[in-house]
C-alpha cells in the first residue's frame, strides 16, 4: 500500500481530523446557539467546548475502527497511541495552579515589575508575556502557560479591558510560551520529540534557537505593551490580599512536588504517583489551597488525548508532504502546518526520517515552534491557555478566527527571527 493509495481507515482518520479542526473553529457559533436555543442548551455547551472536540471525533473514529477493522484491531490502535504528554499537562497543570504556587510565582513577578521604571498595569503585562514564556524552558511550556493564564486573567482581565486587548494578549502569549521553550532541549514539546534523537543538547538549543527565541518573545512583548500602554496603565491598583499567607514550608513541599513532575515528565508512572501523593498533601493542608483546577486540567488532558488519536493516522498524508520540500520551505510549511496539527507531531514525524540534512532539521523544528500560536490545536499548552482565560471573553469563548488574527503579527516577529538573524 503506497501513500498515494491509502486505506479506508486512513481516509476515515484524515476525514474526521478535517471535520475536528472545523468544529474548533465553530465553537463561538454553538455557545451561540445554546443562548438562542435553551432547550437544548446543554448539548449546545457541550459542543461548543472547544477542549471536546477532538475527544469527540477521536471516539467517532474508534468506532469506526470497530466497525471496520474489528475489536482488536480498534482496542489494540487505542492501546499503542502514547499519552503521556496529555497526562503530563494534566499533571503539571493541577500542581502550577495550586495558591502556594501562585502565591510564589506571583510575588516574583511583582517584584521584577516593581523594579521597571513603568506604569505598574504596563509593567506586569510585560513581565507576564515577557518573562514567563522564557521560564517554561525550564518549568515546562504547559507550567508557564497555567501560571502566565492565571495571573492574566486574576489581575488584568479582572479589570474592564477592550476586546482588543484581550485577543491581542492571548495571541502574544500563545506565541511567546511556543517560541520560550527552546532555549532548552526538554521543555518544548515539538523540541522533546528529536532532541534526543539528533543530540541536541542546551548548548545547541542557546546557540540555534534560544537567543533568537528571547529576543522575539522581548519584542512581542514589548508591542503589546506599547501599542496598549494607554489602557493598561489606567488599571486599578492592585488590591492587598487579606488571605492569610502560605507558611514557607508548605510553598516549598509545593514546589518540591513541581519539579519532581517535571523532573519524570518522561515517566508517567512516577509523575502520575508524584500527582496523588500532591492531592494528599492539598487535603492535609486545605486551609492553605485554593480549589484545584481539575476540571480544567482534564479537559485539557481529553482534548490532548483526543488529538494522539486523531493524529495518530495523519502520518500517511504529512510526513510525504514535508519530505517534498528544501529547508527554507520546510520552515514555511512547518509553520503553516502546525496551525492544523500540533506542532510535536510534526516534528515527530521528521525524526523518523534518516539523512537529513542539519539545515533541515533546524527549519522544521523553527517553523513548529513558530506557528504554535496560530491555533488552539498547535501547541499542547494552548488549551490550557483557553481553558483558563475563555470566561473572560465574550459568551466565555475564545474565538479562533480573532484568535489566528491576533497571533499573527508576533508570528511574522518569530518568523523574522528564526530566518533572518
Amino acid at each position: 500500500m503506497t501513500n498515494a493509495d491509502p486505506t479506508t481507515v486512513q481516509l476515515l482518520a484524515a476525514a474526521l481530523f478535517a471535520l475536528a479542526l472545523v468544529h474548533t473553529f465553530s465553537t463561538k457559533f454553538f455557545e451561540h446557539l445554546a443562548h438562542t436555543r435553551p432547550r437544548h442548551a446543554g448539548l449546545l455547551h457541550l459542543l461548543g467546548e472547544v477542549e471536546v472536540v477532538f475527544g469527540l471525533w477521536a471516539m467517532v473514529l474508534v468506532l469506526g475502527l470497530f466497525a471496520l477493522e474489528g475489536s482488536k484491531a480498534a482496542t489494540g490502535y487505542v492501546d499503542t497511541r502514547n499519552y503521556t504528554e496529555p497526562l503530563f499537562v494534566f499533571a503539571i497543570m493541577v500542581v502550577a495552579a495550586s495558591r502556594p504556587v501562585l502565591e510564589a510565582a506571583s510575588s516574583l513577578v511583582r517584584l521584577i515589575s516593581r523594579v521597571l521604571p513603568l506604569a505598574p498595569g504596563v509593567s506586569l503585562y510585560l513581565v507576564l508575556l515577557g518573562l514567563v514564556p522564557l521560564l517554561g524552558s525550564f518549568i515546562t511550556e504547559p507550567a508557564a502557560m497555567t501560571l502566565a493564564a492565571l495571573m492574566l486573567r486574576d489581575r488584568l482581565f479582572a479589570d474592564p479591558t477592550s476586546s482588543r486587548l484581550r485577543y491581542a494578549t492571548v495571541g502574544v502569549l500563545f506565541v511567546n510560551i511556543s517560541i520560550g521553550g527552546t532555549l532548552t532541549p526538554f521543555a518544548a514539546p515539538p523540541v522533546l520529540m528529536v532532541a534526543g534523537v539528533w543530540q541536541w543538547d542546551m548548548g545547541f538549543m542557546l546557540g540555534h534557537f534560544g537567543w533568537k527565541a528571547a529576543l522575539a518573545v522581548a519584542v512581542n512583548a514589548a508591542a503589546a505593551a506599547l501599542l496598549f500602554r494607554r489602557e493598561l496603565a489606567g488599571l486599578a491598583a492592585e488590591k492587598p490580599s487579606e488571605a492569610t499567607p502560605v507558611p514557607l514550608a508548605v510553598t516549598l513541599v509545593h514546589l518540591l512536588f513541581l519539579a519532581g513532575i517535571v523532573v519524570f515528565a518522561h515517566h508517567p508512572a512516577l509523575f502520575m504517583g508524584l500527582l496523588l501523593f500532591f492531592l494528599g498533601f492539598t487535603t492535609a493542608y486545605q486551609r492553605h489551597q485554593s480549589p484545584l483546577i481539575l476540571r480544567e486540567a482534564l479537559l485539557v488532558a481529553f482534548f490532548l488525548a483526543g488529538l494522539v488519536v486523531l493524529g495518530g493516522l495523519q502520518q500517511w498524508w504529512l510526513q510525504p508532504l514535508l519530505m517534498k520540500m528544501d529547508s527554507n520551505a520546510v520552515f514555511y510549511g512547518a509553520t503553516a502546518l502546525t496551525a492544523l496539527t500540533d506542532n510535536a507531531a510534526l516534528t515527530y514525524l521528521g525524526s523518523l526520517v534518516p539523512g537529513l540534512s542539519d539545515d533541515f532539521k533546524i527549519a522544521l523544528v523553527a517553523g513548529a515552534v513558530t506557528g504554535g500560536g496560530l491555533t488552539v490545536v498547535a501547541n499542547a499548552p494552548n488549551p490550557a491557555g483557553v481553558a483558563i482565560l475563555r470566561g473572560s471573553f465574550e459568551d466565555q469563548t475564545i474565538s479562533p478566527l480573532q484568535l489566528l488574527l491576533a497571533a499573527l503579527p508576533p508570528t511574522l516577529v518569530a518568523v523574522a527571527a528564526f530566518r533572518l538573524l
